[in-house]
């Protein structure tokens, strides 16, 4: 039997710190899980944003989010969202926001530092939370990450296992594929800026290739690719409340990543 793994990157096999920061009410929301906050709004946009912090750091701080955008010609990339828009519709919202400064992002960026420092950090990205309905950026948002201890020794196992690991998230793929580089995963597998159906189309491909395939994740935005998953397992390393409809679709609940061996060598010996 050909058993393939899938598994989503922050929170699963990243351990994360997030951060966010309300635009209309001035506020910084430490540890803010972001999938949650955007799903908490049909009118909310998650969008991934290919920004160099550093680039970001030295722009002027009271100068428009959206104009430093499209002066540098920063495009975007649609993490998650529960409303049905386009990207033209998303992006015409984006670039003619007139609230977010740059010194917002700065602030969540300069915060990620502060509490990942900067030596540990693997991964870091930034983004924003865009609100259809209210015609701006609600949010900016910098997340910061570093593998979970035992996570490369799982991808090692399951490979030396003859199981096949992807990698499906919401974050970049440049940093994607860092990580992965780190994690022994071919960047050929690796999918980012991945929505939640565009998560679920890729489990869903990978059905027609293996007899099997796992689906492991940790947020809301999972939902769609372990309801579509041969087996759907449901990661609880990453601190954080999650929804009961995750719990509900979980054949398996596991408090560290590694578990994943152990459930995937049951499968195969109980083919066999």
């Amino acid at each position: 039997m050909q058993i393939a793994v899938v598994f989503d990157s922050a929170g699963t096999l990243l351990s994360m710190y997030r951060v966010a920061k309300d635009i209309l009410h001035g506020q910084l929301l430490p540890g803010i899980e972001t999938t949650t906050l955007t799903f908490s709004s049909h009118d909310r946009v998650l969008v991934v944003l290919p920004v160099r912090s550093k680039s970001i750091i030295a722009a002027p701080p009271d100068m428009l989010l959206s104009t430093y955008l499209v002066d540098n010609d920063i495009g975007f990339g649609v993490s998650c969202t529960r409303k049905v828009t386009t990207a033209d519709e998303v992006g015409d919202v984006l670039y003619t926001d007139r609230h977010a400064l740059v010194a917002d992002l700065q602030e969540c960026i300069k915060d990620v530092w502060h509490v990942c420092k900067r030596e540990s950090i693997l991964t870091l990205n930034s983004g924003a939370i865009v609100n259809m309905a209210q015609k701006g950026i609600e949010f900016t948002i910098t997340t910061g990450g570093s593998p979970f201890p035992g996570a490369k020794e799982t991808i090692t196992a399951l490979h030396r296992m003859g199981v096949p690991t992807f990698i499906a998230s919401g974050d970049r793929s440049a940093k994607l594929e860092r990580m992965a580089d780190h994690l022994g995963i071919p960047r050929d597998r690796v999918y980012g800026v991945a929505t939640p159906s565009v998560k679920a189309q890729i489990v869903v491909d990978l059905k027609q290739e293996y007899d099997r395939v796992v689906m492991v994740g940790d947020g809301i935005n999972d939902l769609s690719a372990m309801l579509a998953a041969d087996l759907a397992i449901l990661t609880e390393q990453q601190p954080g409340d999650r929804p009961a409809e995750l719990y509900g679709v979980a054949q398996h609940v596991i408090k560290r990543v590694d578990e994943v061996v152990a459930i995937v060598q049951e499968m195969l010996a109980h083919h066999d």
